[in-house]
């Protein structure tokens, strides 16, 4: 299966950019970008919550890069670069896609802001509502048993 936007050429700057104004359209007050080599993170707040998104970066020295698909053959340093920003550009472009996609869901009635922005919603604690559940609902997969997510009062 192809990934979405694969071979896109709009560039990282204008899906991000793009994501912004989006954003704000549909109600967003506050917008936050930042990236490191191996993420970038946007953040934004809306409805009053604060919402973050990490977008996990492809290693720019990983074999679908400097390889060649097929043939296995090392690629040039500029080749391996246009590789990676290809998949960079896609990763970009699939992050857009779905927040415009939650936000019009929201927008058409289809769901809640906090329905469908929930496992990215930012706690007080600074960890996002799915860094505070995600080990309870392995737990409770594992076990079979439901474990309380905030333990007995």
């Amino acid at each position: 299966m192809t990934k979405y936007a694969q071979g896109t050429t709009v560039s990282s700057d204008k899906s991000r950019a793009e994501i912004e104004s989006t954003l704000r359209r549909y109600g967003a007050t506050s917008f936050m970008y930042g990236s490191a080599p191996d993420r970038a993170i946007i953040a934004f707040e809306a409805f009053d919550r604060r919402v973050k998104f990490e977008l996990p970066m492809p290693n720019p020295q990983a074999t679908e890069f400097t390889r060649t698909p097929g043939r296995n053959h090392l690629r040039s340093p500029a080749d391996a670069a246009k590789a990676y920003e290809a998949a960079v550009r896609q990763k970009w472009r699939a992050l857009a896609l779905c927040i415009k996609a939650k936000l019009e869901a929201v927008e058409s009635g289809i769901t809640t802001f906090e329905a469908e922005f929930l496992a990215h919603i930012v706690l007080p604690n600074g960890r996002t509502v799915h860094d505070e559940v995600a080990p309870t609902v392995s737990i409770a997969y594992q076990s079979g048993k439901v474990v309380p997510l905030l333990g007995k009062f």
